[in-house]
């Protein structure tokens, strides 16, 4: 490694390189150099803490003279005689500027692939519930500060919103975790240690097969857009985000295959259309009249965006109340009760296969879905 005394004129004689960098150190001070690249001369000091080298940036050349660069390289050399890690105080600092809210933020940019109503949730969390943590920085959230307000948001919105708020906040922690290895250990953790996650109970809600008839009869009174839209919720199982997206380029008419790009694990989720449902759509598309949404409204988005008052008025007149997830989980279990394979049910709900090492061998094309589709849609008439 070169060592010549790092004047001005001396450091300006050197070569830029081609390929790769050279180091060149200092003949009077120890550990002090100039590291020459392509494009840039920037100054540096090595030392030794707890044992191990340890180099530190310390700015280019140019900005800073060699005199002023010597001066702070002195001050890192001292720095590590204490043993001290001038790198791991400098990313501290910076750690102490990354806020709640900016780990929100990257977390989003990282991930453009997530769906909007995943997107949503995730702000609703920083905005609303963990508000007055936003302008924190992340190493000053503490155990005791999660477990308080895994309290406090238990009480005031209900134990499962605690658990989601905190999940999210756990899952953020962990990403920035990975790019930054001087955060303290995440402190959702003690949730876990402390067995104080809230119990949760998963909904078991469906449509019973007695009164699917009384059901059907209540959907069908209601307006086209709404009876339609609830018949596409039983007969496919997908969510309600996922209808009320719909556009006409995603549904191929002649082939009967309909298409949604994004759902909400980012997934493509692609279905066969069986002889109702094609006919059901052909018919919405002509009452359309040219709107690119297969459910269009007057709404921001410009289509339908709450389903709300339509299941109030079909509960009220059939007697039995229900959401568009009980009508997917109706139509999950009817799937089931018809020993459809397990691989089959999952890709019509578009779950993942997660650990199941066989299920990554599997090809569950759109047509290979058809004859499951059809026999759940019969089971359904019948």
């Amino acid at each position: 490694m070169p060592i010549l005394r790092l004047t001005k004129r001396n450091i300006e004689s050197l070569p830029f390189t081609v390929v790769g960098q050279v180091l060149y150190r200092d003949e009077e001070l120890t550990g002090f150099g100039v590291r020459v690249g392509s494009k840039s001369k920037v100054f540096f000091v090595e030392g030794q803490v707890a044992r191990r080298t340890v180099r530190v940036t310390i700015g280019k050349f140019g900005p800073l003279s060699p005199e002023v660069a010597r001066k702070l390289a002195l001050k890192r050399l001292a720095e590590m005689v204490q043993g001290r890690n001038p790198n791991a105080i400098k990313r501290q600092e910076q750690l102490r500027t990354i806020t709640l809210r900016d780990g929100f933020d990257r977390f989003f940019a990282a991930k453009p692939n997530l769906s909007s109503s995943t997107v949503a949730s995730y702000k609703r969390t920083v905005n609303l519930y963990l508000r007055s943590w936003a302008a924190k920085s992340l190493g000053e959230i503490t155990r005791h500060m999660v477990l308080a307000m895994h309290q406090q948001i238990s009480e005031q919105n209900g134990r499962v919103t605690a658990n989601y708020v905190m999940r999210h906040l756990r899952s953020v922690y962990n990403f920035l975790a990975v790019t930054h290895d001087d955060l303290p250990p995440n402190p959702v953790s003690v949730l876990s240690q402390a067995r104080a996650w809230a119990p949760e109970r998963r909904r078991r809600r469906l449509i019973p097969a007695e009164g699917l008839h009384e059901w059907w009869s209540a959907v069908c009174e209601e307006n086209p857009a709404g009876r339609d839209f609830l018949c596409v919720a039983l007969f496919t199982g997908m969510r309600r985000r996922e209808i009320a997206g719909l556009r006409w380029e995603h549904i191929d008419l002649k082939r009967r295959i309909l298409t949604v790009p994004r759902t909400k694990n980012g997934d493509a989720l692609t279905l066969p259309l069986f002889g109702f449902l094609a006919q059901l759509m052909m018919k919405r598309k002509l009452m359309t009249g040219g709107a690119p949404w297969v459910f269009p409204s007057r709404s921001a988005s410009g289509h339908i965006e709450e389903v709300k008052s339509i299941t109030s008025r079909v509960s009220k007149r059939c007697g039995t109340d229900f959401s568009i997830h009980d009508l997917r989980r109706t139509f999950i279990t009817i799937a089931e009760s018809l020993d459809i394979s397990s691989y089959a049910l999952k890709r019509l709900l578009n779950h993942r296969g997660g650990t199941d090492v066989t299920g990554g061998y599997i090809v569950m094309d759109v047509e290979r879905l058809r004859r499951p589709v059809e026999r759940v849609a019969a089971k359904i008439v019948e």
